[in-house]
């Protein structure tokens, strides 16, 4: 990958799939919570699409999707879990979980374009072939979705510490009842991600 490559401005075909990322994450978002452990903080599948905008989308793209879905929902629109939207969501325990949403994408995405170096083939799309062909494709991307599992975790420990005055040890124990949950669907976006880098090339991210 170039410079030049990694530089290309954003095209209408981007703007696009950054919308169509933001729409699957208010869409994902609007299932039902499962509430888990005393933080008032459901387990939702919020996660899995901010690891499969990443990962399919690269990290600028994925950034700007799930920052897109953040700020329509603190704008007033319901598309957070339970039908939730406006400001008032930054005072709540779950606060620092959606703020971290968009770094957590933007980290997915950039960890799998340094792990899966993509090439521009002629016809504009990103893929890598080789990793393709076995299982080292999805590992990869396991491990990208890892660094976005990581950045999620810090914003929401810091948020229940902040909204809910918990201890940070008391957060961090609050927190651990989602990581099951949240490293399965890790292994479920990346998988996800697999298939649909090779169903369609193009939309894979290479900046």
């Amino acid at each position: 990958m170039t410079n030049v490559e990694r530089r290309r401005a954003i095209t209408a075909e981007d703007l696009a799939n950054i919308g169509l990322f933001a729409a699957l994450t208010a869409a994902l978002s609007a299932l039902p919570g499962i509430p888990l452990g005393t933080a008032d903080v459901p387990l939702t599948l919020q996660t899995l699409a901010v690891f499969l905008t990443g990962l399919v989308l690269g990290g600028t793209r994925g950034l700007l999707a799930v920052a897109l879905y953040v700020l329509v929902g603190l704008m007033g629109v319901p598309v957070f879990a339970d039908f939730r939207g406006g400001p008032g969501v930054l005072a709540e325990p779950s606060a620092g979980y959606i703020l971290a949403f968009p770094f957590a994408a933007a980290a997915a995405g950039y960890v799998a374009q340094w792990l899966i170096p993509a090439r521009r083939a002629n016809d504009g799309g990103a893929t890598n072939a080789r990793y393709e062909r076995t299982g080292t494709y999805t590992l990869r991307l396991v491990a990208a979705a890892l660094a976005g599992f990581v950045v999620i975790r810090i914003g929401g420990i810091l948020g229940l510490v902040a909204n809910t005055r918990l201890p940070l040890q008391d957060a961090f124990l609050a927190d651990l009842v989602f990581w099951p949950g949240d490293l399965v669907k890790v292994v479920l976006a990346a998988v996800i991600a697999v298939a649909v880098h090779k169903a369609f090339p193009r939309i894979a991210g290479t900046r």
